[in-house]
């Protein structure tokens, strides 16, 4: 197959006022975290509806300070989707805990709640669902299981800004909920993350060990403020998000709706565009929610195929396509598999959906050009690889 063009996996949007932010920050000697933090987490809170925010440097530092101030420790279980990315269940191990792999849905890839509940043993200690491509998990089954069986639910929201569970946003559900700023986010800050959560106590754990552990609001014993006095309150974490990173959120977040409307577009586009090929599965949807679109996941219907997806994805490499798969199933990845002893068919819908499923490209600046020549490319490549 000629290529005839290049469309990248993603490439993002950041525009002439997210750079003169930054500018001005590095201009004001103020690099680390400061006042554009403060704004930037007010910002996010009003944005989520949620009480509190805590900006850090990534969802994975999100991850483990939720878990950290849930008290997650050694001989705890953690409830992880093996379909997630590896920080997931890293996070865990660091903690001295163990992840427990759990089943997905074959149609929407997210959790699925009846995998959670027979999952849970005694020494479960938090459910962390992961919201897959943008598309809130169900919710509702979830929360009952976790509250029937008094469990913290800390949301893996990566994927899920802004997303939506019926009126609510993702980031007002859960006991603690973990946004991620990467670069091929819906709005990104290059790396960095934000935890939003209602609990005061849960709060001010995760924002001190955030940074050190440190007591930012130290005094004397007379009451006086001293600027240069510190108190270490706990062997804390460098888990800080800089004033350079937070100039760029704070513009990036007051284009999130717009975002997710590009990118809604994009999915629309790509929805009616391969409808009519019976062998690609288009992404699924839900009644009442509304996804980021972070990805668009095809599966591939590799039993009327003769080639499988990777060649599959060597071919929209060659036509100039860029693509991608989320993801390898963690119970399948060596360390887990070897160190726990899982098999493919201990979690056998995730293991069924990775050898079928496909990340397209998806972002706000992606053509309608550019989404028929990937959907024709497809097409071209389903019609050649036919059984």
């Amino acid at each position: 197959m000629s290529q005839a063009r290049t469309i990248p996996y993603f490439r993002p949007s950041v525009g002439p006022e997210e750079l003169e932010s930054v500018r001005e920050t590095i201009w004001s000697g103020w690099l680390t975290t400061g006042p554009k933090v403060k704004e930037f987490e007010l910002a996010f809170a009003n944005y989520i509806g949620a009480t509190y925010s805590i900006a850090v440097n990534s969802a994975t530092a999100a991850l483990h300070l939720a878990l950290e101030a849930l008290g997650i420790g050694p001989g705890d279980e953690v409830l992880v989707p093996t379909i997630t990315f590896a920080s997931a269940a890293a996070v865990v191990m660091h903690l001295g805990a163990r992840p427990v792999f759990v089943d997905c849905l074959p149609d929407t890839l997210s959790v699925d709640p009846d995998s959670v509940e027979r999952s849970i043993a005694s020494r479960t200690k938090v459910i962390a669902p992961m919201h897959y491509g943008g598309l809130p998990c169900q919710m509702d089954r979830v929360l009952e299981i976790a509250r029937r069986n008094k469990l913290p639910v800390v949301e893996d929201a990566a994927h899920a800004l802004p997303s939506y569970y019926g009126e609510r946003k993702i980031g007002t559900i859960g006991d603690i909920t973990c946004f991620s700023f990467y670069a091929s986010k819906t709005m990104t800050t290059g790396e960095g993350g934000m935890i939003t959560t209602d609990n005061p106590d849960l709060a001010k754990r995760m924002r001190l060990m955030a940074y050190h552990g440190i007591s930012r609001d130290c005094v004397t014993r007379t009451g006086a403020k001293r600027a240069w006095r510190y108190e270490v309150l706990a062997p804390g974490y460098k888990m800080n998000m800089t004033d350079i990173a937070a100039s760029l959120g704070i513009h990036q977040l007051a284009r999130c709706d717009a975002f997710q409307q590009a990118r809604q577009k994009c999915a629309d586009a790509y929805t009616a565009g391969l409808a009519p090929l019976e062998l690609i599965k288009t992404p699924a949807t839900g009644a009442g929610l509304r996804s980021s679109w972070h990805l668009y996941v095809i599966q591939l219907e590799l039993d009327g195929l003769n080639i499988d997806r990777d060649r599959f994805c060597d071919l929209l490499d060659e036509a100039g396509i860029g693509s991608s798969v989320h993801f390898m199933p963690l119970h399948m990845q060596p360390w887990y598999r070897d160190r726990f002893g899982y098999v493919p068919h201990d979690l056998p819908q995730a293991a069924a959906a990775y050898d079928r499923i496909l990340s397209l490209p998806i972002f706000p600046s992606l053509g309608a050009d550019d989404i028929e020549y990937v959907v024709d490319t497809i097409a071209s490549i389903t019609r050649k690889h036919r059984r």
